[in-house]
């Protein structure tokens, strides 16, 4: 198990890389995080929701994403309360300060998946959460302690040194441990190295002798970690603008973004300048087209682009020409109106949409989970997605729906003019085929590639990134002190 000195530094990318680089070694790997807090999400063949990171780990294993990976999902509604989804589906709603009270009956659950995956597995490689000294927290504890010690998994510790302070982060985690959670913590690893590499041996070494831990690898800093799908929005890249970029699209980062990955593949195009806009950054006059991403809580994040003044902006873009997409929560706030009847997002109540489609969403029933295929209706270009939402959308302009789902229903709309679009398919983006028509439509250049490839190209670098800098050899030894048959 890795877990960090904080948050942030670098856990879900060092579990994905030693996946492969495991993966690659011919063991049976498989990842798992007990409990991760992100409103990137992916479905799963089982048609549940995990953290994007967790997805992005079963595919370094080579594997499809399971809800077992990632038992508890936590997706922000506010500063202070969450979405709680469990093995896949949603568990309920809860305040911080609730959700403590709750946590010791996840844990059988959690275990429960954990034990899934060690009997199909050789090795598992678990992600901690936070920071493993949040001594506070240590009570109720299933991301970190909590897990290791009912789980008896052997803990590797995480530091960052690109933040500074790495030497007290991690000789002080083990100070103010519990003496039996230090016990479990048998190396560590420091992360994000810049520079000359030996002018931290004596910091390793005076680490190691200080904790009694093994020093098992110092990390240089990953340059095409970029290239691989964000956890969470602290994550969430800043504007590209490749030197000659034909096709400018600019995105309000609202505070309750989600599924963000769905722009991954546009930013990784050397033909798209994408401008992140955020703290209410006016849109550039020259956008080609606005996107509205997903959003976890769409009528507080659309109350949010009213206030940074957004909507002004976007209204102007479309009177100058200008062109629109919305995906899920964003597609939403394209409409005349949203409900939320029950108080699916919040209090009871409902408010005015962007009025740019002729369409009303009413917030009810369950969340729809599903991967999905099918076609653009307006170029007929293949594309495959997933859905992830919940609510209903109707009006005039769904007659005009943006795809066709292979299962023959359609979804989205599309105004009557064809500038403004939206649709509840995420990552359809990430089909080559219909990246290029929509990179083609705006006269950008396309430059055949594939986004997968892409991805397994990083993963494999990753991989091959910790093989040369970190003693999986002895992680491999620390593992099987945790799995007694294996030893």
């Amino acid at each position: 198990m890795l877990q960090g000195t904080g948050s942030s530094v670098g856990k879900s990318l060092l579990v994905a890389g030693l996946c492969r680089a495991l993966t690659r070694r011919g063991f049976r790997v498989r990842p798992f995080k007990p409990q991760n807090m992100s409103n990137n999400a992916a479905v799963t063949a089982e048609g549940g929701e995990i953290g994007r990171a967790q997805a992005l780990q079963a595919l370094a294993c080579g594997v499809s994403p399971s809800v077992h990976m990632n038992p508890v999902l936590l997706k922000p509604q506010s500063e202070i309360g969450a979405q709680i989804v469990v093995q896949g589906k949603v568990f309920g709603q809860a305040r911080a300060r609730d959700y403590q009270a709750i946590k010791p009956q996840l844990l059988p659950r959690v275990l429960e998946s954990f034990s899934r995956l060690q009997a199909e597995a050789d090795i598992v490689v678990v992600e901690g959460a936070g920071s493993a000294s949040e001594v506070n927290l240590r009570a109720s504890d299933i991301a970190n302690m909590g897990f290791a010690r009912a789980a008896d998994v052997p803990v590797i510790l995480v530091g960052d040194i690109d933040r500074g302070g790495v030497i007290a982060s991690l000789v002080g985690t083990q100070t103010v441990l519990d003496a039996d959670d230090a016990k479990m913590i048998r190396g560590f690893i420091v992360n994000r190295m810049r520079g000359d590499a030996s002018l931290f041996d004596a910091g390793m070494r005076f680490i190691a002798n200080r904790t009694g831990w093994a020093p098992l690898g110092l990390v240089p800093f990953f340059a095409d970690a970029h290239r691989l799908p964000a956890e969470d929005a602290a994550d969430l890249p800043r504007s590209t603008t490749p030197l000659g970029a034909k096709l400018r699209i600019a995105v309000p980062v609202l505070p309750g973004i989600a599924n963000f990955d769905d722009l991954d593949p546009l930013r990784a195009e050397s033909s798209v300048a994408l401008l992140m806009l955020r703290d209410g950054a006016p849109l550039p006059p020259e956008t080609d087209l606005v996107i509205l991403p997903g959003s976890k809580t769409t009528i507080a994040d659309l109350a949010a682009l009213r206030a940074f003044g957004w909507d002004a902006d976007i209204l102007a873009h479309y009177r100058r020409g200008g062109r629109v997409l919305g995906l899920c929560g964003g597609y939403q706030m394209l409409g005349r109106r949203i409900a939320d009847p029950e108080g699916i997002e919040g209090p009871p109540g409902e408010t005015l949409g962007l009025g740019l489609l002729d369409v009303e969403t009413v917030l009810r029933g369950s969340k729809r989970l599903a991967s999905v295929t099918g076609r653009t209706n307006a170029d007929g270009a293949a594309f495959h997605g997933y859905e992830m939402h919940m609510g209903e959308t109707t009006g005039p302009d769904t007659h005009h729906p943006l795809v066709q789902l292979a299962d023959s229903r359609m979804d989205g709309a599309t105004s009557a003019d064809g500038r403004v679009m939206g649709s509840y398919v995420h990552g359809f983006f990430q089909h080559d085929t219909q990246r290029a028509a929509w990179l083609t439509r705006f006269g950008a250049t396309v430059i055949p590639k594939s986004y997968a490839a892409g991805i397994e190209s990083v993963l494999d670098a990753l991989a091959g990134h910790l093989e040369s800098h970190c003693d999986i050899a002895a992680i491999l030894a620390i593992a099987a002190s945790g799995y007694p048959a294996a030893a």
